[in-house]
């Protein structure tokens, strides 16, 4: 297991590197001069010049590449333009807010997806089934924006039950860690009961049943241990999507996380935050792909990691 976790991660770093020229090339080609708006939209010609040479933006597009690899090499994700604080700890400081309100939301979507969707497949074109599906097409179809909106109007100015805004306690946690996960409970639901139906189809599951097994037992330790592996997958790859909604969610619900930095730097062209911020996520979302991968090995003893 060790070399396969090992070649894994040497897999990840020629992802990395693309995920750095990608977003390093799609930040230079937004409009807009970082320099001009760090010196003030009233700055003269000669002060604007003086700070992108500063910035070591008067460079060629490659050197500054260059640069930011060989900082990269070092540890060093460089210095925000808009606060001069190093981005290893702008990014630190936002990465817990981030995954406390990711990790909440896919705990959420995997309780609930899994439920609904097992008894969805145990009593199929029920009410129960007919109304969870319906549910999960709404979930699945209504933006994260929107919703998120329609949640705060509704539970923090109509009801007054919940905090519309901000970090801190369980009761600022509901609205987004909700809203971020309700795509995310659809997909599962909707993939758990397919896949159920499926495996209580087997042979194996009718053979539990006809030696007198109680459904129960039939359902969870016959056909959902045989259905995970497959929702694993889809779990461990809505982490990646939970991340990059969590943009929108945050900025919604002023959520102090790494999606709301990147809005923020973005839009004062703060490009070694943005690369940091991005460079970051892509990191978790490989090391989260490589435990679902080796979480199959749990759910299925007959793998081997060769």
């Amino acid at each position: 297991m060790i070399q396969y976790v090992v070649r894994r991660l040497l897999l990840a770093i020629p992802a990395l590197f693309g995920v750095t020229l990608l977003v390093f090339g799609i930040l230079r080609m937004l409009p807009g001069d970082p320099a001009q708006a760090m010196a003030g939209v009233h700055a003269t010609e000669e002060f604007v010049a003086q700070v992108r040479r500063q910035l070591g933006l008067d460079t060629p597009i490659y050197v500054q590449y260059g640069r930011f690899m060989a900082g990269l090499l070092r540890g060093d994700l460089g210095t925000s333009i808009r606060t001069g604080v190093p981005v290893s700890r702008e990014v630190w400081s936002r990465l817990i807010p981030t995954l406390e309100l990711t990790l909440v939301s896919l705990a959420l979507a995997t309780l609930l997806g899994i439920g609904v969707g097992v008894v969805s497949a145990v009593k199929p074109y029920s009410i129960f089934d007919y109304v969870s599906m319906s549910a999960a097409l709404v979930g699945l179809s209504a933006p994260v924006f929107w919703l998120g909106l329609m949640l705060m109007l509704l539970f923090a100015v109509q009801l007054r039950w919940l905090p519309a805004a901000g970090r801190g306690g369980l009761a600022r946690l509901v609205l987004p860690s909700v809203t971020l996960a309700a795509s995310s409970v659809a997909l599962i639901a909707r993939f758990t009961r397919s896949t159920m139906l499926e495996v209580m189809g087997q042979d194996y599951v009718n053979t539990a049943r006809a030696k007198g097994l109680p459904d129960r037992k039939v359902i969870l330790h016959h056909a959902l241990r045989n259905a995970l592996i497959p929702i694993v997958t889809v779990i461990g790859l809505r982490f990646g999507a939970l991340l990059s909604g969590a943009v929108l969610t945050e900025t919604v619900f002023a959520w102090p996380g790494v999606g709301r930095l990147m809005v923020e730097s973005i839009s004062a062209r703060d490009y070694p935050v943005v690369q940091g911020a991005v460079l970051v996520l892509a990191l978790a979302f490989v090391l989260l792909n490589l435990l679902v991968d080796l979480l199959y090995g749990l759910v299925n003893p007959r793998i081997q990691y060769d």
